[in-house]
């Protein structure tokens, strides 16, 4: 042991010791207020019958009181136990400008400050002075306080690994550290669910983090490029910059499933913040439609253009995920203000109200539901009386006015009409064709929503939401994003990659996105983390892309196995179920491009014995083990292994099978498994 590690070792020693005598303190102040609140609420009890109201007020006032701050006593001993655990990853030692000794400062996922001590134990992550550490290396460097910039030098960088209060390793250089400590990172088994990165942030992904500027940001990365951990990370860090005004009860998630709602649902808890809310888009569909339409999901679309070569089906899909179709919407809407209202002149006794009048009262309250939109024409009219003939309506002439603004509107279909008369007046009837059962085909949902919000508005605007993350932004049309652009009038953050597409006929490009949003910035994540070298060069074979930069983690090259029949691959599969246990890893995911297949691969293994999750449309959980499903189904999530079977190309032939492919090959982390009973699919060359 160096005499650099001796004193940190002892520095770590101390912090410990003051975590430990914090606890306890913290503790007994718990004790205290749970003894306080006790007594406060027995004693309301027993003198109820002699106080009087404004005494029980504040007596309850006061219980109250002694409970929120107790809370807050809790959520500090939370972050002091996690401390504990590991207290910091990292110190730099800085010297402002102007002064000859240099500061240490230990970087931790939260503050901590030992009582009545000048500089904190431990700087949030979050901090503007912790930025040093992701954004520097030894020499010049400096950062941006409250009161300006402090500009110094940077004369010692260090990074440890901490785990249950002991310090496995210490790494110190005058050159970036960073890559040794994210190579041990990526190099471990996978969880159940994504974890913080706060301890192996990259300078471009700091600064991504950090943008507290940009009202929509788009992020295009690469799979594995950590994408979806670093807009967490950027919420927690908002989180912290905006404590007085922005709260997670004020931030939305729109996730792909339920499944990666999990999986990302400990990430800012681990970082100290309270869990953010999540939803699909297809439930927001159906509370904007107020449940009574029924429709088409997303995963029964992308089932039916799997199942079927149905070319009508494509076509109609690529249309209405169209830039044009949303014009053609508008000039719709347009079309039906123009030819929805007559009006004409209005004498009420012997006052007149011109018939331009009432037609500039009725534009004026475009996107209001009919009835009140009647109501306020109506409305205006009756003041108009007022203001220039100083004339009171009766009921009876109130009566008579409503009736005449009525007659002169036309009568309207139900929304549902009004949308299928879209495409008679486009000529083209052909393009809506109702699913199994009558329901809405997929992608008429978002186009029906879309027509409701500009003729009649949605009273439940999501105002309270302050900041909206939009994941898997790929999956999203032009249409989906103009609703959320009027739905949510917020900051947003937007990501996803444009090649892992699992509905390539409905896809979205950033331009596309950038048409609705104009203020958007764009930034571009190209560095691959997730899987080794040879894994993420494989997957480029499928679909190359020349600025993805590979890490330089070196495993196993993917195996492509053949198989004589189907029935040696399905055997094939059970023996590699069989040996995952013996592997070290933990999560291992068989990945097929349908739920037929998936069930089917499924029910083998369960017949065998072995312990298998199949996931679904309804499921919830991510669990360690082997897991069953689709591409569609696992996106955003990876493996330590993963087995992509039946990879034919009477299986994988069409653009769209490509990017499950892809997409199914990007989810593995340390090895990759193909197998097949057939010629091997065109989308792997040899």
């Amino acid at each position: 042991m160096t005499d650099a590690e001796a004193r940190e070792r002892a520095h770590l020693d101390h912090v410990t010791a003051t975590l430990r005598r914090t606890l306890q303190q913290t503790d007994a102040r718990l004790q205290r207020y749970a003894r306080d609140i006790q007594e406060q609420k027995q004693y309301l009890w027993e003198s109820r019958a002699d106080m009087d109201h404004v005494e029980k007020v504040f007596t309850r006032g006061t219980i109250q009181q002694s409970v929120m701050t107790g809370e807050t006593v809790a959520a500090f001993k939370a972050r002091v136990a996690r401390l504990l655990h590991s207290p910091y990853f990292g110190r730099f030692d800085f010297a402002p400008d102007g002064r000859s000794e240099a500061d240490a400062v230990y970087v931790g996922v939260h503050h901590f400050a030992d009582e009545g001590a000048d500089a904190p134990l431990v700087y949030d992550w979050r901090a503007p002075i912790s930025t040093m550490f992701y954004d520097h290396e030894a020499g010049p460097a400096h950062y941006d306080a409250p009161a300006g910039r402090i500009r110094g030098e940077l004369r010692l960088k260090r990074q440890f690994r901490i785990r249950d209060g002991r310090m496995e390793f210490m790494l110190e250089s005058t050159v970036n550290i960073m890559d040794d400590v994210l190579q041990e990172a990526l190099s471990r088994a996978s969880d159940e669910g994504m974890k913080q990165i706060v301890a192996t942030i990259q300078r471009d992904q700091n600064a991504i983090i950090r943008d507290e500027h940009a009202p929509v940001l788009i992020i295009q990365g690469v799979a594995g490029s950590g994408k979806t951990s670093i807009a967490l990370h950027r919420i927690a860090f908002l989180l912290y910059r905006f404590k007085e005004t922005l709260t997670s009860k004020d931030i939305l998630i729109l996730s792909p499933n339920r499944v990666f709602a999990g999986y990302i649902a400990n990430v800012l808890p681990e970082l100290g913040e309270e869990a953010i809310s999540e939803m699909g888009m297809e439930a927001l569909a159906a509370e904007l439609l107020d449940h009574k339409v029924r429709f088409q999901t997303f995963m029964e679309q992308s089932a039916r253009l799997l199942d079927s070569d149905d070319e009508a089906l494509r076509r109609r899909i690529t249309h209405k995920a169209s830039a044009a179709f949303l014009d053609t919407l508008d000039r719709y809407v347009d079309h039906l203000e123009r030819t929805a209202f007559e009006a004409t002149d209005v004498w009420v006794g012997r006052c007149l109200v011109p018939a331009w009048f009432i037609q500039e009262s009725f534009q004026r309250h475009r996107g209001v539901a009919p009835a009140a939109r009647v109501a306020r024409v109506v409305e205006a009219i009756e003041q108009n009386i007022g203001i220039y003939y100083n004339h009171d309506l009766s009921t009876l002439e109130r009566g008579e006015v409503r009736t005449a603004v009525r007659a002169m509107q036309r009568r309207t279909a139900s929304l549902r009409a009004t949308y299928k008369g879209l495409f008679d007046w486009m000529g083209a009837p052909e393009l809506f064709v109702p699913a199994k059962g009558a329901a809405l085909e997929y992608a008429d949902v978002f186009p029906l929503v879309y027509l409701k919000m500009r003729l009649e508005g949605v009273d439940r605007s999501r105002r309270d939401v302050k900041h909206l993350i939009i994941d898997e932004m790929q999956d999203y049309t032009p249409v989906q994003y103009a609703v959320l652009a009027r739905l949510f009038p917020c900051r947003k953050t937007i990501l996803g990659d444009m090649r892992q597409s699992v509905n390539p006929y409905s896809a979205s490009t950033v331009g596309d996105i950038q048409k609705i949003f104009t203020q958007a910035a764009v930034v571009t994540l190209v560095k691959s983390y997730r899987s080794t070298y040879e894994i993420t060069c494989f997957a480029q074979r499928i679909s190359p892309n020349p600025d993805l930069i590979a890490i330089e983690r070196h495993g196993d090259a993917p195996e492509i196995v053949q198989c004589r029949t189907p029935a040696e691959e399905l055997r094939h599969i059970l023996q590699w179920v069989e040996a995952f246990p013996a592997s070290g890893h933990t999560t291992a995911g068989i990945i097929c491009k349908t739920q037929a297949q998936a069930i089917r691969v499924h029910g083998v293994l369960v017949k065998a014995g072995q312990v298998a999750q199949l996931l679904t449309a309804d499921s919830t959980a991510f669990r360690r083990g082997v897991i069953v499903c689709t591409a569609h189904m696992a996106k955003g999530l990876e493996f330590d292994q993963v087995l992509v079977p039946f990879v034919t190309d009477t299986q994988y032939q069409t653009p769209m099978d490509r990017n499950l492919l892809y997409v199914a090959c990007t989810r593995a982390m340390h090895r990759l498994t193909l197998t097949r009973a057939g010629d091997l699919t065109r989308w792997i060359p040899a």
